[in-house]
């Protein structure tokens, strides 16, 4: 806990990267891909690949993912997802479709040996239509980068690789189950950097029991000698299935207070450092890529356990954290007969929508356009939701201009506070479906403990 404006509060509630969270998610009957045509036309699309396979389960992670999977495996589930893609791209030459970018995700997507990581580009080189230059992302983990695999990433020119480093400590990372040492990190880090790709980005973690603000920025210090063009730096959650749960029930402790002074020293080392600080976890070299409008652009996830964006339609397989859970969820999926039926997700009523449109964009630099909130919605952001007023009141947001437009913004303090803000957002509606589904998997012993695998 913190104490902000005389009032003792806990920064670190949840991470509202996306809006509704997947644990708000349903059954759904008689939805086709067919029947969306309309919000696939054109181009500025975006495309998600899921990888869902890993060499060990991190201690923190509640992500769709497997561990212990061999090549016979990951060939079954590309054989899948190239029957997805096949589908999918009936659906999408209907209606010209066009992608400005594509993320390739996980899971470890390197994970994957050169045979099977060429076979994924040429899969979707000849069947899904890009834009010239697309922007093309890759997320890696330092025991999986080699020079073969960073050699086809190149020749498929990938514009941006993120490598979850996580700390430059043996000890902090064997705290969070991470099964590489920070030798290996060098190692790799020292290949990637090699390979001239325009873009690359580390993950690291701060909260980490044990962990001070010394070695926090030892970290960074240590992370900033590969010139990174980004890094993303993430307050350690440990949630409702993931490993390190089992230990925080045997008295392991997260100390938010302490977390939030390694981020307050770390933010302001690297905006000094020349970073421009875009979110309260990404911070981008000065002079490097704009950050694209996020909101409402249409995205489409091939694979099992990624999500897709359709207007108000949000859809993809149910929830899972475990193995065998996931397992479970990867074998449907591979037996799947038609992939363009949806049978999971949700339909965004107006209220949600202005929710999911605020929660995108006022969390992220340069924040939210009050003319374009007011051009889409016909209202003003402040009337929809009353809880802004209030930080505003706070002194968690302002209204800034820039370039000639007025900016509804976080200011530092409310940037800081992002994972206590956001979640005041959800709506009652989609906290009840969620509270629901804890409910149910709090009992549930497969969702309900994760092995260190």
């Amino acid at each position: 806990m913190i104490m902000v404006e005389g009032q003792m509060m806990d920064p670190y509630l949840q991470y509202m990267y996306s809006y509704p969270h997947k644990t708000a998610y349903g059954p759904l009957e008689g939805v086709s891909l067919w029947d969306h045509t309309e919000r696939l036309s054109g181009s500025g699309l975006s495309l998600y690949l899921h990888v869902p396979f890993c060499q060990t389960k991190c201690g923190y992670c509640d992500l769709f993912s497997v561990t212990g999977q061999g090549s016979e495996e990951v060939d079954r589930y590309l054989d899948a997802v190239e029957r997805q893609v096949l589908q999918y791209g009936q659906v999408l030459d209907s209606c010209g479709a066009e992608f400005s970018d594509l993320t390739i995700g996980g899971g470890t997507p390197l994970l994957l040996d050169e045979r099977q990581i060429d076979r994924v580009f040429s899969m979707l080189d000849r069947n899904i239509r890009f834009q010239r230059a697309p922007g093309i992302v890759v997320e890696t983990a330092p025991n999986q980068t080699t020079k073969g695999k960073l050699g086809l990433l190149r020749q498929a020119h990938v514009t941006r690789v993120s490598m979850g480093v996580q700390s430059f400590s043996d000890r902090e990372l064997a705290a969070l189950w991470r099964h590489h040492s920070a030798d290996r990190a060098r190692q790799a880090l020292d290949l990637l950097k090699g390979y001239g790709l325009p873009c690359i980005n580390v993950d690291l973690i701060y909260g980490i029991p044990g962990q001070t603000v010394d070695s926090f920025l030892r970290t960074l210090k240590e992370a900033l000698a590969y010139e990174p063009d980004e890094l993303f730096i993430y307050p350690l959650y440990v949630k409702h299935g993931a490993g390190l749960e089992r230990q925080m029930r045997e008295g392991m402790v997260l100390d938010p207070g302490a977390a939030f002074c390694q981020y307050q020293e770390g933010s302001r080392f690297l905006r000094a450092e020349g970073f421009r600080q875009v979110s309260m976890r990404r911070f981008v070299r000065q002079g490097g890529r704009q950050v694209p409008e996020c909101g409402f652009s249409t995205s489409l996830a091939l694979g099992c356990g990624g999500r897709s964006y359709v207007g108000t339609l949000h859809f993809c397989t149910p929830y899972a954290i475990t193995q065998e859970t996931c397992l479970e969820q990867i074998q449907r999926f591979e037996e799947r007969a038609d992939h363009t039926v949806i049978d999971h997700g949700i339909f965004l009523s107006a209220g949600e929508e202005k929710r999911r449109y605020v929660i995108q964009h006022l969390f992220i630099y340069p924040g939210l356009d009050l003319e374009q909130y007011a051009e889409r919605f016909g209202s003003s952001p402040m009337e929809d939701l009353p809880v802004l007023e209030r930080w505003r009141r706070e002194g968690f947001l302002s209204v800034r201009e820039e370039t000639s437009r007025a900016f509804l913004a976080l200011t530092e303090s409310g940037l800081g506070l992002s994972d206590h803000l956001g979640p005041q957002l959800i709506s009652p509606e989609i906290y009840e479906k969620m509270e629901r589904w804890e409910v149910c998997h709090k009992n549930d012993p497969l969702q309900g403990q994760s092995e260190e695998l």
